[in-house]
């Protein structure tokens, strides 16, 4: 039986990760710890609260000896660290936000279980990256492997690739039993929607403008959320400690294709199923047009990575290949957002509300 805390829990990652563990290991021990800043959601694991399959603890990683203490009361052996500033616009806006949690707050989480693991065996700190620490690939470059330079372009990259340095350290240093997995673009239910999926989908339903950066011609890899919470699982179970593994899904593509086929996706949907043009009544499809009408360009973000691509062959030989391609996971990705509109809905009001009329209705 595994202790485990969840950092980030109440996130979009974290939440899934949540359900998985506790669908798939039952007999487990879970306890969240988040910060509930405006990313992360209660409703995402009311349900688990609820049914005591989770409990839940309000608290801050760069919160050190709250940490250690949790880890001591619970008798955690395993952290699974989510939490995370992750949305580059923010951090544009606002690094230091991002240097407090996700470079102070992970150091402090590891300082936390290394006081809270003294002369404990059989422990495991995991900690959740991003392949945009690896910076942008050329036309021709290939894909990104482990081995591969760090070359953030971004405040959000930056502070990722130093926490990924800190773990690196305090594994070398102390001794501290760490693995690192640096994931490609997640998507699937329960993601924020200031992230450029959800986003589409909620404005086509509001009515609004699908801002594309640029010429949208942006590559990227995209990971259903599931498969990364079973990368996850392996690594926990069949990684020796001390090891980084790359996570993609294995689906590359332009951010505009994804763009008009969720936009493809929608109407369809409103095809099937007459009564959404009443619930949608904004919506373009409720008006006999495409969703693609919606689909607006805008000045591209500062320093924006031109491609991605993630070399899953390391994982691979751990057993793992992503098992959910985009042209099953945007479908259901789709139907998550019509079927849990009260879940969003709770999300893009209050100061998310303005930040995301700010963003997203011409003010740059």
């Amino acid at each position: 039986m595994r202790h485990l805390l969840i950092t980030g829990g109440a996130g979009f990652i974290g939440a899934n990760f949540c359900h998985y563990w506790s669908a798939t290991h039952p007999e487990d021990r879970l306890v969240v710890l988040d910060a509930l800043t405006y990313a992360g959601n209660l409703a995402s694991i009311a349900e688990l609260i609820q049914s005591q399959r989770v409990r839940f603890v309000h608290g801050d990683i760069a919160d050190r000896d709250r940490a250690a203490a949790l880890m001591r009361e619970e008798h955690i052996d395993t952290v699974v660290n989510f939490a995370a500033e992750s949305h580059v616009d923010r951090s544009i806006e606002d690094p230091q936000s991002f240097l407090r949690t996700n470079v102070m707050g992970s150091h402090a989480l590891l300082d936390a279980a290394r006081s809270a693991w003294a002369g404990r065996d059989g422990c495991r700190f995991h900690h959740v990256s991003t392949d945009e620490v690896y910076g942008s690939l050329g036309p021709s470059d290939p894909a990104f492997t482990e081995t591969t330079p760090y070359a953030p372009n971004s405040p959000y990259s930056a502070s990722k690739a130093a926490a990924d340095h800190i773990v690196r350290a305090y594994s070398h240093t102390y001794g501290l039993p760490c693995t690192i997995s640096n994931c490609s673009n997640n998507y699937g239910p329960y993601q924020f929607p200031e992230k450029l999926l959800p986003l589409c989908i909620v404005n086509i339903l509001e009515g609004r403008a699908l801002p594309i950066y640029g010429d949208g011609l942006q590559i990227r890899d995209w990971l259903h959320v599931h498969d990364h919470c079973r990368a996850i699982d392996l690594i926990l179970h069949a990684s020796p400690a001390g090891e980084t593994w790359n996570l993609g899904g294995g689906s590359t593509q332009a951010n505009i294709r994804v763009v008009e086929a969720v936009c493809d996706l929608v109407d369809e949907r409103f095809r099937q199923q007459p009564k959404l043009s009443t619930r949608y009544s904004r919506s373009p499809p409720a008006q006999g047009h495409s969703s693609r009408t919606l689909m607006q360009h805008v000045r591209d973000r500062p320093g924006h990575d031109r491609r991605y691509a993630v070399d899953g062959s390391k994982i691979a030989r751990l057993g793992f290949t992503a098992q959910t391609p985009l042209t099953a996971g945007l479908p259901a990705t789709v139907q998550w957002y019509l079927d849990n509109e009260p879940w969003w809905r709770g999300i893009i009001s209050g100061e998310y509300r303005q930040w995301y009329a700010r963003q997203y209705a011409g003010e740059r």
